[in-house]
Formats: C-alpha cells, structure tokens, sequence
C-alpha cells in the first residue's frame, strides 16, 4: 500500500513543500528517511500513544516513510499530525480522498491534542502557492494562518477531530478573521507618545528627519537625559505598516516563534532593544537551527542599541553588511539562508566612561585617554552609516514640570507621512522606499546643489575631514530635509542643518 500527504519545510522565513510518502508491506518494522531531525525522528513515540490514547491501532506493517525532497533538511514537531494520518490511513481508519487537497502541519501531544508551531502563516502561503484547497492546523496558529487569502484554514484542536474532519463526520467551518479589526485594535493599543517627552526640542526635530527618510540615528548624551524614552518612541511617528510590510514582517516572526498569542498580523513597526550582552549569531541570525536574529526581528521596524560602545566589537561589526543591503546572509556548510534586515538603526551612548564630559553640574572623573578608548569602541565605517548623530542634553527642572503635553506622535506622523508619500513618488520606479536607502547614482539624481550649496559642503568636507561616504549621507539627510518642507531643491539652509547632524565627525571622533 502506498499513500501520500503534503506538509511544509521553512527555509528562512520561506516554507517549501514537503511530499510525505508512505509505504506499506506486511512486517512490523519502520524507518523514517528525508533528513529528518530528532525531534521528527522521535514523533513515532508521541504518534503511536496519541493513537492508542484516542482508540486507534497503530498499524502493523512495514513502513518506510519518505519526507520528499529527501536532500532538504527538515525539522521540527510539525509533521506529528501529517504522520499520523498518513499511518491512520494505512490502518484504514483515514479515507484518502480529502489527503491530497489540504496541507498539514502540527505537533502532536500524547493525548492527542494540537500543539502550535512556528511558521504557520509562510505555511498557508505556500498552500495558496500550490492551489490547495487548505490547510490543516492547530487552532492556536489559526488566526495567522487565517490572514492569507483564497486558502481554507482548518484549525483543529486535536487528532480525533482531524480524523473526524477527514471522514466528514465532523463539519470544521474555515476559520476566518476581520483584518479592518485587527488593524485598528493594533494602531490605538499603545500608552507612549511623543507628546510624553519635555524639551529636547532639538532631538525631536532630528528624529522626525531620521523618521522622514528612514535615517540611522545615535543619540549622545549623559545619563538620564532621555535617550531611551526618545527612541521607544520613535516607531510612534513612522508611516504605518502597509500590508506587505505588515505580511514580511509577520513572516519573520512567525518563523521566530515570537508571534504575539492573539495577533494574527503585526501590524505595528517593531521595536527590538537586544542587551549589550548580546552574540553575534542572536544579533543577526543563523545557530544550528538557523532562526532569525534581533536585526531580522526588527525589519520594517527599529533597532535599538543603548549604551552602544558597550556592545561587543564583533556584533557591533556584522551590522555594517545589512546597513548597506538590507539584508542578511546566513551561510552554513549545508545551506545559505537570507532573512530581510531592513530596520533603522538607533544608537545611544554617553559622552565618556562616567557619562558627565561636558556637563557644567557634574564634573567628569576620565582622563583623555579613557575617553579616546571609549569613543574607539565605534569604527569609523560603523559611524559612517549612521546619517544622524546629535546631542541629548539634560532637561532642566522648569521644563520638566511642565504640564502642557507637547506635539503628539500623530501629528508629527502627518508630516512624516506627507514627505515619505513625496519619496514614494520620486522612487515609484525602483524598488527602495525612502531617501536613506538612495544608492550613489540616484543620489547624483536627486540632490543636486547648486553653487551656493556646493561651496559650504566643500567647506564642510574640507574642514571636518569626512569621508566620502558621509557626503552622499549629507546630501540624503538634507533631500529629506527638503521634503519634510514641500521643496524641490536643496537649499543651503538643509545643507547646514544636515551637516550639523554629523556631529562626531565636527568633533574628531576618536581622537
């Protein structure tokens, strides 16, 4: 007896199909073949006592069981219930005619109920992709499932009521969700808000420009100035997520397994602070099973780094590569993985080891050498890439206790969002989105200058000593600049605001 069933295998934060074939001779023996991982290896155990516990019979035969491409790695717990009811319909308890319409994939307990798994929604996606009629999965990975469309999702709480299902003795209406609903209940679920913040009205402005056109940005300034509390409220003035920004993202943390329990979508730019204690392979992905790092988590979205010099210099390092392609490679000795890393990248640091260089009401205790070797932590390439760097200075008491909230998140993001729609317009043909993401030609495109402007650059270039790549970083701070105020040409007054946002370099960083 030969039959087959479809489950999925995730290949980043892709699925791939998977052709479960099983064959049945008389004997009592079983073998798994396809690359199967431990935890699938060990799914015969946890098959067979959710069969008994549910009063079904293993079936006594000589089963050799293929997981279809058989040179592409599998793992994990999802194949238990696609297993499960390929075996059951050797021991014609399964009729096959419904196998070959529905996908499968779900961790089996010894009870017999659906466990969740990680993937659900590039699962449904690749059902869509292949002209299934649905999927079948546990009810805890419905709703994800559920935000794919032309696919059924059939979401089961256990393997009885599958079998059931399969039999049409159990009617498992598709599960279904309202999108409108979750997107609203997504984008009025926040208790931070710019108008929280007090003073700092420098800052404001430069992160409204970072947010504007998709800026790196580092904040520098002593401790309990309010660095943290600036940058989680940054994704507050983003543009909202748009649906294929939302289904990436979703994609990535899904795979993650980092899916909040309720959500079918995340529907709100992600915020992702990793401690300075952080390693290379959580930072930007891969391990033994490769899975997604904090720079893939936070695509679409911000990275945060606090206290950035603390970070190793090796983690610190592996962010220049995504910087620059928005993306991020993992290769091994059997595969290479890619996961999108499109993400702003904000940093904070203190002025000095004891965080007071500068300050007129605390005397700072480090000698010069302790601050050239703190500031070093920072390459120069690493600095290069961030378009914005500014001071945070400490709020004084009056402003503190004032009580007229200031600007809120929304209507700063009605400017933000009026000069990214400009960016939209001006890059409809390419595939990036926003002015930091401008590659050299588009920027000799887009940001020229004219006589005026050229001489203070020149200026500027030639007095602080900055790289080559700072001056295109120049130009696509002070594009945005331009269209956060409605104009087509760069002015000298966005030039000088733009230069004065490269302050390390004003101030010899390093040296």
């Amino acid at each position: 007896m030969f039959i087959k069933c479809f489950s999925a295998a995730l290949q980043g934060i892709h699925a791939e199909l998977v052709t479960i074939e099983i064959h049945a001779v008389s004997g009592a023996d079983f073998s798994l073949v396809g690359l199967p991982d431990n935890a699938i290896k060990e799914s015969r155990d946890r098959i067979r006592a959710a069969m008994l516990v549910n009063g079904f019979k293993p079936p006594v035969k000589r089963l050799t069981i293929n997981l279809s491409p058989a040179d592409l790695k599998k793992e994990g717990t999802c194949y238990d219930l696609p297993l499960a009811i390929g075996m059951l319909h050797i021991a014609e308890e399964v009729p096959s005619k419904h196998l070959e319409e529905y996908m499968m994939a779900g961790e089996l307990s010894l009870d017999g109920q659906l466990q969740p798994i990680h993937g659900a929604l590039p699962i449904a996606l690749l059902a869509r992709e292949q002209k299934m009629k649905g999927i079948i999965l546990p009810l805890a990975n419905a709703q994800e499932a559920a935000v794919v469309d032309g696919v059924e999702v059939i979401a089961a709480d256990s393997l009885l009521d599958v079998v059931r299902f399969l039999r049409d003795e159990q009617v498992i209406e598709p599960f279904h969700i309202e999108l409108a609903d979750e997107w609203m209940r997504a984008q009025t679920d926040s208790d931070i808000d710019f108008s929280d913040i007090r003073g700092q009205q420098a800052v404001r402005r430069a992160m409204e420009v970072a947010a504007a056109g998709g800026h790196n940005l580092l904040m520098v300034g002593p401790p309990g100035a309010g660095k943290s509390m600036l940058a989680k409220r940054l994704p507050t003035i983003l543009p909202p997520l748009t649906l294929d920004e939302a289904l990436e993202t979703t994609k990535i943390h899904s795979v993650a397994g980092l899916l909040e329990k309720g959500r079918a979508l995340v529907v709100r730019r992600p915020f992702r602070s990793p401690h300075h204690t952080v390693t290379d392979i959580a930072l930007i992905g891969g391990g033994t099973n490769p899975r997604p790092g904090e720079i893939s988590l936070a695509h679409n979205g911000v990275l945060f780094l606090d206290e950035v010099p603390e970070y190793k210099r090796s983690a610190l390092e592996v962010l220049r590569q995504p910087l620059e392609d928005r993306k991020i490679t993992v290769a091994r000795s059997k595969q290479t993985i890619e996961y999108p890393a499109s993400f702003m990248l904000v940093a904070a640091m203190n002025p000095c080891p004891c965080g007071h260089y500068g300050d007129p009401h605390h005397p700072c205790t480090c000698t010069p050498t302790q601050i050239h070797r703190y500031k070093s932590r920072i390459s120069g390439p690493l600095l290069d890439r961030i378009d914005i760097q500014c001071e945070v200075q400490a709020v004084p008491y009056e402003l503190l206790r004032e009580t007229a909230p200031g600007e809120p998140s929304s209507v700063v993001r009605e400017r933000v969002v009026a000069a990214r729609l400009i960016q939209q317009r001006r890059f409809a043909q390419s595939p990036i989105h926003c002015n930091a993401q401008m590659s050299a030609k588009q920027v000799r495109q887009y940001c020229a200058i004219d006589n005026v402007g050229d001489q203070l650059l020149r200026n500027a270039m030639e007095r602080f000593g900055l790289s080559a790549r700072a001056y295109d970083r120049i130009l696509k701070v002070a594009r945005t600049i331009a269209d956060l105020e409605g104009q087509t040409d760069i002015q000298a007054a966005h030039l000088v605001e733009a230069i004065s946002y490269r302050r390390l370099d004003r101030d010899n960083w390093g040296e």
